[in-house]
């Protein structure tokens, strides 16, 4: 597992697996959120999968899937409350895990400082900062 910390509350990982959910429970982690349409990929593990893994053991899980096409203001809207029904810490995941910090980076525009998201994301391998810079420059339009 390649599990990387955004913040206190929001980790980032690429595809996971069925077998990789003990661990997950033994890092802490109260809950699973999957970013990743099912069939994005061939050979791709099945949500259901996941989520089956993750409730038995006693993990609470959300899908949420968000294409690579882009990210609409619904696909914000999901993520957004989702995470705020998510018991954290959470693990988000995707194919690289970089859907996930996008997605994180961008519910935090307007509530952390751009430098803050940036460095958080920076600081497990994610360059957000043109997307961070973009959606700052939109928030102060």
């Amino acid at each position: 597992m390649d599990l990387r910390r955004i913040s206190d509350t929001f980790s980032v990982s690429p595809q996971i697996d069925p077998g990789d959910v003990p661990g997950i429970k033994a890092a802490g982690f109260r809950a699973i959120m999957c970013n990743r349409p099912d069939g994005e990929e061939a050979g791709q593990c099945d949500h259901a999968l996941i989520e089956a893994a993750a409730k038995d053991a006693g993990l609470a899980f959300y899908n949420v899937p968000i294409t690579s096409n882009g990210i609409s203001s619904e696909d914000m809207d999901d993520f957004n409350a989702a995470l705020a029904e998510m018991p954290a810490p959470v693990l988000a995941y995707c194919r690289s895990g970089t859907r996930c910090t996008m997605l994180w980076s961008m519910s935090q525009v307007g509530h952390l400082p751009a430098e803050e998201i940036v460095s958080a994301a920076a600081s497990a391998g994610y360059d957000m900062r043109g997307v961070v810079g973009q959606m700052s420059d939109q928030a102060s339009r």
